[in-house]
């Protein structure tokens, strides 16, 4: 292995595809916080918040003259990898290699083994979530090619099992307990992470040193620079036995330094940059980390991300805790991942963020949403801290070797990078001067802005919101029809919230919508039984409003502005509809095999697991496919954008600009049977059966699916339109 770095991709992987989307689909709104990921808006015209300054003790620590060599050494880390493992298989698309002729998998570990030797790199940490789809061996597969990679160059790593790899995950994100969906609960002969990951592969790694006996959690011991540290690694939900075992493995080890690594701990508060701690990450603070001076500092992913806390333990010393997760990033993370630089000479921690599969993609692939190394305050740091007094208490004997590094090697490791890479300029966006601040395009079949009352006051049942090109009005539809039950006039009021880029400034919130509970009938299994009507208000169209009628065959653009309540509840709230239009698939086709025949011709919504869906019939009914965002967080404004491309026939959604990696091809236009548009709530009729009780023979029509939170602008546009007209633009460009 060369001691220079390496950062060209594999000669052994598949050629390069050539583009297959209309250019202006890979240039999209630039990326505004974080260097990835949702922008963080405060709304109606609200700056986005700096990036906290570190604390006086996170300054770097005095140090040696920088010409002076250092000893040092680097650990890179892979946050979730969820998306990769998903979306490189062929039951996806195997969109990657379609698309840029590699994956970003694969271009982590590659580069990592690579450039380890150059680096000083004696260890990798996986933060977890290595697949998105726990019952999919395909993803398994995926990652498994992957981490061979290190596997094959003797680069020794660490795993741990994120709540995408195991088979019961409840996710308890605000709950301490550990009674429910701990390691304590699972059955690990059907676990496919045990079977892929276990004991026996983890135990080929030489800095390996054993496992928990429910098998999930594990610790290393790697030697850097003439000292020793460990890696403890504790996989989602940990047990209390875990939690004790952890504690002895500490114990066992009086003198190593610790790096805690766990799949959640540290969160990121709405402002997408300040850190914000959990009842699980303060349950691990007082059970493990506060106690145990040798942690000296921690990782997680999860969250959607990257922010950092400093905080003292019991014997007053300080502990770095980070939280790092980029799959939200474009292309479900765009290959990002982390460099660790222990400067034990100079007293430094140097963190950088970066991606080596940027740099590797066709140039005629690369756009505003790729950045070889990410350069914004969370991402790229400094952490002062002086190692020999930090480990005094318990490692009295740490001594710094003598220098043999030249700079730094996070610096070198940057160089390389950008060596041969051109960072193209990100599209800037502009807050609006007025009300009328936005494109207006042609072909628009229907412009909703939810404007007009007095913040906090009840929407009146039959107001009319007018739409700007004058046919298709929204009315407040009367309370408790259609099996609504419970809904109150203040269950919908005017707002002055909206997002930073609408013009319309207001919005409208939706409050108290809670889902109908159902379950299936005993005596007939395809009939449900509703526990509990829905409680919920909504808007819709007149019978004979124009836009009823459209089919958008030419193609369309469908954007809206939502913000998700923050008291929204997987229980209460999933698959609520932000648009839909009435009418059942079934009835539109009853030849058609639906897999869901009672649903809406066209499913504009929020998932189980808070992702958009985009399920719109194509206007034909021959085509339902679904394309979705990743998990979209609460009381925080976003732009959905949906563009079907009649051409190509690409359906591509754009969360706050950035097209989502789970999309779809398929006919253009929506099936329409002239029924109204729905905002904020949708339709799930129960199934009727014909006399004989074998056949469908129609639905008892009832409303279902409320939407919780603000919704500020929905516009529908008979023509792919490309960003510079949307919504989120300004007038004249």
């Amino acid at each position: 292995m060369s001691d220079q770095l390496d950062v060209s991709p594999d000669p052994q992987e598949s050629p390069r595809a050539q583009p297959t989307r209309r250019q202006w689909l890979v240039h999209g709104l630039g990326l505004t916080a974080a260097g990835a990921g949702l922008s963080p808006l405060t709304g109606c015209g609200g700056d986005s918040a700096p990036a906290p300054a570190p604390s006086p003790d996170q300054e770097p620590a005095p140090g040696p003259a920088p010409e002076q060599k250092a000893s040092a050494f680097t650990l890179a880390v892979l946050p979730d990898t969820q998306f990769y493992s998903r979306y490189a298989t062929e039951a996806e698309g195997a969109q990657f290699v379609k698309n840029f002729g590699s994956d970003p998998y694969m271009a982590q570990t590659t580069w990592a083994a690579r450039n380890a030797k150059a680096l000083n790199m004696p260890f990798l940490i996986h933060l977890g979530d290595v697949v998105d789809q726990v019952t999919k061996p395909a993803q398994w597969e995926v990652a498994d090619k992957a981490m061979q990679v290190l596997e094959q160059a003797k680069l020794p790593y660490s795993m741990l099992a994120g709540n995408h790899d195991v088979l019961l995950a409840m996710d308890y994100m605000d709950a301490s307990s550990q009674q429910m969906a701990t390691d304590a609960q699972r059955n690990a002969a059907q676990e496919p992470y045990l079977q892929w990951f276990g004991a026996s592969r983890a135990a080929k790694q030489g800095t390996f040193k054993g496992r928990d006996p429910s098998g999930w959690h594990e610790y290393h011991v790697f030697e850097a620079e003439g000292q020793k540290f460990m890696v403890l690694s504790l996989s989602w939900r940990v047990s209390d036995a875990a939690l004790a075992w952890a504690n002895q493995v500490i114990a066992a080890n009086p003198e190593l330094p610790v790096i805690l690594v766990n799949h959640q701990l540290l969160n990121i508060d709405k402002d997408g940059v300040s850190p914000l701690e959990t009842p699980y990450g303060l349950m691990l603070w007082d059970k493990l980390i506060r106690k145990n001076d040798q942690i000296f500092m921690t990782l997680n992913g999860h969250h959607h991300g990257a922010a950092r806390l400093t905080r003292k333990n019991d014997f007053g010393n300080n502990v770095e805790l980070m939280v790092v997760d980029y799959q939200m990033a474009y292309q479900g993370g765009n290959g990002l991942m982390r460099l660790y630089e222990f400067d034990l000479t100079r007293n430094l921690i140097r963190v950088l963020s970066f991606s080596p599969w940027v740099p590797a993609k066709p140039k005629n692939m690369i756009n505003g949403y790729d950045q070889a190394v990410l350069t914004d305050a969370n991402n790229d740091f400094v952490i002062g801290i002086d190692f020999k007094q930090r480990f005094a208490r318990f490692a009295p004997d740490f001594k710094v070797a003598a220098g043999t590094i030249a700079g730094s090697l996070v610096d070198q490791a940057r160089k390389q990078l950008t060596a041969n890479f051109t960072q193209p300029k990100p599209r800037v966006l502009h807050d609006p001067k007025d009300a009328n601040d936005y494109p207006v395009v042609p072909d628009t079949v229907a412009h909703w802005r939810f404007v007009g009352g007095i913040s906090g006051n009840p929407v009146p049942v039959g107001y009319a919101v007018r739409d700007e090109v004058g046919g298709s009005p929204l009315t407040r539809s009367a309370l408790n029809v259609d099996g609504v039950q419970g809904a109150e006039l203040g269950d919908l009021v005017w707002s002055s919230d909206c997002h930073r880029y609408s013009a319309a400034r207001g919005s409208v919130q939706f409050r108290n919508t809670r889902k109908m509970l159902k379950r299936n009938d005993p005596t007939d299994p395809v009939r449900y039984i509703r526990d509990q009507a829905p409680r919920m208000s909504y808007f819709t169209t007149a019978a004979d409003a124009p836009a009823n009628r459209a089919d958008l065959k030419s193609g369309y653009t469908v954007e809206a502005f939502i913000k998700i309540g923050k008291d929204w509840t997987n229980q209460w709230n999933r698959w609520m509809n932000i648009l839909t239009r009435d009418g059942q698939r079934w009835t539109f086709d009853p030849q058609v095999n639906w897999e869901d025949p009672q649903a809406s011709l066209l499913l504009f919504a929020i998932s189980s697991l808070r992702e958009v869906q985009w399920d719109g019939t194509a206007y034909d009914g021959m085509d339902s496919k679904s394309a979705w965002s990743g998990e979209v967080m609460t009381d925080q404004w976003i732009h959905v954008a949906i563009v079907n491309d009649p051409k190509t026939f690409d359906t591509v959604m754009y969360i706050e600009g950035s097209p989502m990696l789970r999309n779809v091809q398929k006919k253009p236009g929506l099936a329409t049977l002239g029924q109204p548009w729905v905002v904020g709530g949708g339709a799930w009729p129960n199934i009727v059966k014909d006399a004989t009780g074998s056949k469908l023979a129609g639905f008892e029509f009832q409303r279902d699916d409320g939407f919780l939170g603000n919704i500020g602008e929905i516009r529908i546009v008979a023509a792919a339109l490309p960003p510079e007209k949307w919504l989120t633009s300004r007038r004249g460009g």
